[in-house]
């Protein structure tokens, strides 16, 4: 069974639930919308199954960003994803992309019980658009400049970690 994820914004308004498969905490991103809507250095996604997803307080003050791609340049563009967030204390709450419907990521952040697995091993991604005042966690880490070829999937299955 997908491990059941509560969670809630800073302030508490909002809250939900969703259903997760892929429930480690394993990949940390620090491009620039993650360090900029995340905080810090950067933001986790957990992988969650989107019809699963239940807002059970505070739906009314739920904002959605879609990001500026390219931003100040030619091929300057908004993104089809939708990092939805509580209108009232700004915590990010959950990325959901309609290219993939089936999905939704919540923050790690955001999540409250259970309480989650550290991983091993730390993935960090996009390295590329990183600046070098952005100092990246201790300890066991594979760092690549942009997306390694495995899916937050595809990761908690090669390690065991997939939860049916």
């Amino acid at each position: 069974m997908p491990v059941t994820l509560e969670g809630s914004c800073h302030c508490g308004t909002v809250r939900f639930t969703v259903e997760s498969s892929t429930p480690v905490p394993y990949q940390l991103c620090v491009c620039s919308i993650c360090r900029k809507v995340g905080g810090a250095g950067g933001s986790i996604n957990l992988g969650a199954h989107s019809e699963t997803l239940i807002i059970t307080q505070g739906k009314e003050h739920i904002g959605v960003y879609k990001a500026v791609m390219d931003r100040d340049t030619p091929g300057e563009h908004i993104a089809t994803s939708e990092r939805n967030f509580c209108t009232k204390c700004s915590s990010m709450l959950w990325l959901y992309d309609e290219t993939w419907p089936e999905l939704l990521h919540p923050f790690a952040s955001a999540i409250d019980p259970p309480e989650l697995e550290a991983p091993d091993e730390l993935v960090v991604v996009k390295t590329n658009s990183k600046p070098n005042y952005v100092r990246l966690p201790e300890g066991k880490k594979k760092v690549f400049e942009d997306y390694p070829s495995d899916s937050i999937e595809s990761w908690h299955q090669k390690h065991n970690k997939y939860v049916e």
